[in-house]
């Protein structure tokens, strides 16, 4: 493993990957016509509140996941546009990820191993950071955390209404819309301030979250956006290890 001189903008462009890698994220809510006090937009779908608990405790025991996050419009707080990878929930992370940074994309790779980060550019050897340095930005075994993760998340989700039956990448899920207060999400999605509306596709058979996607207002100059994140391969074996 070779170390560079970190320079204060590269630094900067690896910690805005970190928390915007290991983030999960991700419409509006639609009108319900039942009369019942259900939660769900047709009498054959199932309610909300119960899909929402169950897809808690289903990420809550997940122990790996592969993940593509994608980033449209300006966010306050996040430079990701792309990124992929693996996580466990002990916190190691593997992937890429396309940062933007003074009006240019810099591609980074990652990887994270208990304590320490290490971060490579297009060029040049990995630098070595110590966790801490991302941390104090974002978590990074906060994503399959089950006390502050996504499946923290999912459980404090409100509003929750079970909208549509829909497949995703060749999955049979349900698309329930929700409200995520930032006293949670804000441990997934660091900066987000207030209630954020976003969508959920849950899985049919087991109840796993597919994709999540989040709508993030303006703030300051940024006028928000959208930012996407798809999670398969749940607990396949993966081996996360120091750059050499």
């Amino acid at each position: 493993m070779s170390r560079t001189q970190t320079r204060p903008g590269v630094l900067l462009a690896g910690v805005a990957a970190l928390a915007a890698v290991l983030v999960a994220l991700t419409g509006c809510t639609s009108k319900s016509d039942k009369k019942d006090g259900t939660d769900a937009a047709d009498a054959n779908l199932p309610a909300a509140e119960g899909l929402l608990k169950e897809s808690a405790a289903a990420m809550g025991n997940i122990k790996t996941a592969k993940f593509l996050i994608t980033a449209d419009g300006t966010i306050a707080g996040v430079a990701l546009k792309r990124a992929e990878g693996v996580l466990t929930r002990e916190g190691s992370a593997q992937g890429t990820a396309q940062v933007e940074q003074m009006g240019t994309t810099a591609e980074l790779s990652f990887t994270i191993v208990g304590q320490t980060v290490w971060l490579k550019g297009a060029t040049g050897g990995y630098q070595q950071l110590p966790l801490a340095l991302a941390a104090s930005v974002y978590d990074p075994s906060a994503i399959l955390n089950p006390d502050k993760g996504i499946a923290k998340v999912i459980g404090t989700a409100t509003e929750g209404k079970t909208e549509a039956a829909e497949s995703v990448e060749g999955q049979d899920t349900y698309r329930v819309s929700a409200k995520f207060p930032a006293e949670h999400l804000s441990n997934v999605v660091p900066g987000v301030t207030g209630s954020v509306p976003g969508k959920l596709w849950i899985a049919k058979d087991g109840k796993r979250l597919i994709k999540a996607t989040f709508d993030l207002p303006a703030v300051g100059d940024a006028k928000g956006g959208t930012v996407i994140v798809t999670f398969k391969e749940f607990d396949a074996t993966v081996n996360i290890s120091a750059p050499k």
